[in-house]
């Protein structure tokens, strides 16, 4: 099975709190089937200041971008700027792209 969403691409949440939200994609994780999307599903940690090695981490309450799973993301064409699935096709040379299931651009 081929990479339905990759690093870079557009992403818009389709289930969850962040539902219609549109972000890029940070960092795929793909053992866990999870993303991190830039501006979606922020949580906020209380950090406690740990002084480990040379640095010093800072305290406070830090937000950041957690991990969302993979079931719940559309990726977002770039073409026709709409959410859609992806299909896979091969080109002569061999090599295996993306196609939007709506306007049939690849990308």
């Amino acid at each position: 099975m081929g990479i339905r969403v990759k690093k870079g691409d557009t992403v818009e949440v389709i289930a969850g709190e962040d539902r219609g939200k549109r972000g890029e994609v940070r960092q795929v994780l793909p053992k866990e089937n999870r993303v991190v999307v830039s501006g979606v599903n922020l949580v906020t940690k209380h950090q406690r200041p740990i002084r480990a090695g040379r640095g010093q981490i800072q305290p406070g309450r830090i937000q950041f971008e957690a991990p969302i799973h993979l079931s719940n993301v559309m990726p977002v064409c770039p073409h026709c700027k709409e959410a859609t699935r992806v299909s896979f096709v091969r080109q002569e040379d061999g090599r295996k792209v993306r196609v939007c299931k709506r306007c049939g651009q690849s990308f």
